[in-house]
């Protein structure tokens, strides 16, 4: 898009920018696609706007997000703390919150442990066959 005439409408974007709610991340996509980013923002705003649940509710969904293993986004995470604070939300209330979204990184060891005790098990037959035949 050569001018300014010509470039796409992004109402939602911009609200975000100038709130403080965009991620600087996302530049490079909406530099390259903007109607694909605002009909991104505008899917992942519905359930803000549409006011079906508490904006408490809403702000400890978004800290469990950006908190998450495969997120970790600290920008996020301390914005929607200090906001969950500014609605009432307890300490209680957000350390329950980063706590069930910690059991996200579960996985690592549930898969990892049993695949660490096979091998060492492995290792310790072979060596006793090396024993054994020696």
């Amino acid at each position: 898009m050569s001018n300014d005439t010509n470039r796409t409408a992004t109402p939602v974007c911009d609200q975000l920018r100038a709130t403080g709610n965009w991620n600087p991340a996302w530049d490079a996509f909406a530099a390259l696609d903007p109607a694909w980013a605002e009909k991104f923002m505008v899917m992942g705003m519905h359930p803000v706007m549409s006011g079906v649940l508490e904006p408490k509710v809403l702000e400890f969904l978004a800290i469990a997000v950006d908190a998450s293993c495969t997120h970790m986004y600290a920008p996020g995470t301390r914005r929607h703390i200090r906001r969950a604070l500014e609605l009432g939300a307890t300490r209680e209330e957000i350390a329950a919150v980063l706590q069930a979204v910690s059991v996200l990184g579960i996985h690592t060891s549930s898969l990892g442990a049993p695949i660490l005790l096979e091998e060492l098990a492995a290792i310790e037959q072979a060596r006793a066959a090396s024993v054994k035949a020696a």
